[in-house]
């Protein structure tokens, strides 16, 4: 078996062949991709990844949750074979074809809600969330849009105006689309209330309705709240129990569209196949990507019949609802539903259980937080005052680097757990074991 071969690092890192292409990368790639870490990706298969130089890992990104299936997952390869030797492109936007037909009817069957709905495929889950923005304007005739801070919808002019996540994303780009007014989410571990749950009474939502909607953005000219029912890039933020279904609440009371963006937290990964299930939510809108295809491009934005009516050509793609990336997605959604969304579940509650033990270790560590196979953990110089350790954080993801555990942080101090929902126990514990290797070392060297 590949998981007792692996993880093995064979040289120095970066090795020599990495080297070489890395110096080419930076002559003729753009360099405003976020590249993690120095080395070359060859091949992947199931939860482990190969370098240019034989050095072998475990994946604990998924392509930044991507390949939730696992790498190469011999049914989605097969599915994708059989459709590249029937076409490889047609154009959703001009043709019908069967696979984008047959996608939109399980993506119906399976976005909670009972009611009749449609889909418009897209490229991307920034592309999604321009979807779902423009969907919205279009119905409510209204110009405004509440989004949140740390939260991450992509970085084309329309979605980048929704997020609130990094300075860097959104400097030298203004103006953005106008009149989109960003609140505190229900960050309970850092409380911009400064207060603690359950006694706030959920003073975030309140704060949304007695001030924002009455002083800042008046409620009949909002047209939808955007939110991601676990925040991803903003540092895996996990809200508490109450707080969707009292911002569905609100956004019934009214009239405004509430929009799920469950590009990160879909599919599976918190073992529902849409995060919002944990807390019986449905939204007027649902936008999907990342892992739906199982690496393929491809996002989706649901609606229902009644909201996805905007006349032809209103909106439109080249690529979207790409027959192959179709073929794709309709095999991820039959192995998450069959099996992996249950391991999600099972595997989650495995590793937290040990993040939880290791939490009383080690000082540094002063959150734990995830649902099924979307865990953070959150690091700190002092856990009382709680002050962020960033330089801490980024020296622990690099020292599991060096022993050969890929993962990535996300937020201003966390470290994010997102492996394939195949992951085996024996896998999981070998990414443990290095990880706590890592944390140990650096909060060793902290106390010095």
């Amino acid at each position: 078996m590949v998981s007792y071969r692996c993880p093995k690092i064979k040289t120095r890192l970066p090795g020599p062949k990495s080297k070489k292409l890395i110096a080419k990368d930076e002559k003729f790639v753009s360099q405003s991709y976020t590249r993690t870490y120095p080395a070359v990706i060859s091949h992947a298969k199931g939860a482990y990844l190969w370098d240019v130089d034989g050095n072998c890992y475990i994946d604990f990104h998924t392509g930044i949750g991507v390949c939730s299936t696992g790498n190469c997952h011999p049914k989605v390869v097969e599915a994708i074979k059989e459709q590249a030797e029937k076409s490889i492109h047609i154009p959703s936007a001009d043709f019908y074809h069967e696979p984008v037909g047959k996608l939109a009817e399980k993506l119906s069957q399976i976005v909670p809600g009972k009611y009749p709905k449609r889909t418009f495929f897209s490229n991307s889950g920034t592309e999604a969330v321009e979807t779902g923005f423009k969907l919205a304007r279009y119905n409510q005739k209204r110009p405004r849009t509440i989004a949140f801070i740390n939260g991450f919808h992509g970085r084309t002019m329309g979605a980048l105006s929704l997020t609130c996540s990094k300075l860097n994303q959104r400097r030298y780009f203004a103006p953005l689309v106008p009149e989109v007014t960003h609140v505190p989410y229900a960050y309970c571990y850092r409380c911009p209330f400064n207060l603690t749950y359950p006694q706030c009474d959920l003073v975030c939502v309140k704060f949304i309705d007695e001030e924002i909607l009455q002083k800042v953005a008046p409620a009949d000219e909002v047209a939808a709240i955007v939110v991601e029912p676990i925040q991803g890039e903003g540092g895996y933020i996990v809200p508490p129990p109450g707080y969707l279904p009292r911002l569905k609440t609100l956004a019934e009371k009214y009239g405004i569209l509430l929009i799920m963006d469950e590009i990160q937290s879909g599919m599976g990964k918190t073992g529902k196949m849409f995060a919002m299930e944990h807390w019986n939510v449905t939204a007027d809108i649902v936008v999907v990507a990342k892992a739906l295809a199982s690496g393929m491009p491809l996002g989706a934005c649901i609606a229902s019949r009644k909201l996805m009516s905007w006349e032809p050509g209103a909106h439109s793609t080249t690529f979207g609802g790409n027959p192959i990336a179709c073929a794709a997605g309709l095999v991820t959604i039959e192995l998450v539903q069959n099996g992996l969304m249950q391991n999600a579940t099972r595997m989650g509650n495995y590793i937290m259980k040990h993040l939880k033990r290791m939490m009383k270790r080690y000082s540094i560590i002063g959150d734990v937080r995830g649902k099924g196979l979307m865990i953070g953990i959150e690091f700190v110089k002092n856990r009382k005052t709680k002050e962020p350790a960033p330089d801490l954080t980024n020296r622990i993801a690099y020292e599991c680097f060096r022993n050969g555990l890929m993962l990535l942080t996300c937020g201003e101090n966390v470290v994010r757990f997102i492996p394939p929902l195949i992951i085996s126990q024996h896998t999981a514990d070998q990414a443990l074991d290095i990880f706590e290797k890592a944390v140990k070392k650096i909060n060793s060297k902290k106390k010095r």
